[in-house]
C-alpha cells in the first residue's frame, strides 16, 4: 500500500482494545482494518446514493395506508 495520509483519531477504550485485538489475530494493521471499515462504509454510501437517484421520479406514496387504525 502507498504511503497514506496521517490522520488523529480517538477510539473509545473497548473499540481500541478490539481492534487491536481483530489486528493481532487478523495478521493486519490497525491502519488497515480502519481503511478497510471506512472503505465499505463510503461504498455503501455510493450505493444508497444511486439507489436514490434512481427512483428520484417515482411517485411519493404515503405511508398512511399501511398504518393500522387504533
Amino acid at each position: 500500500m502507498a504511503q497514506g495520509k496521517r490522520a488523529t483519531v480517538y477510539f473509545e477504550p473497548d473499540l481500541h482494545k478490539a481492534l487491536r485485538v481483530r489486528a493481532a489475530h487478523t495478521d493486519s494493521s490497525l491502519s488497515a482494518l480502519v481503511n478497510a471499515a471506512v472503505r465499505r462504509t463510503l461504498a455503501e454510501d455510493l450505493e444508497d446514493l444511486a439507489a436514490f437517484e434512481s427512483r428520484a421520479k417515482e411517485p411519493a406514496l404515503s405511508f398512511e395506508p399501511f398504518i393500522p387504525a387504533p
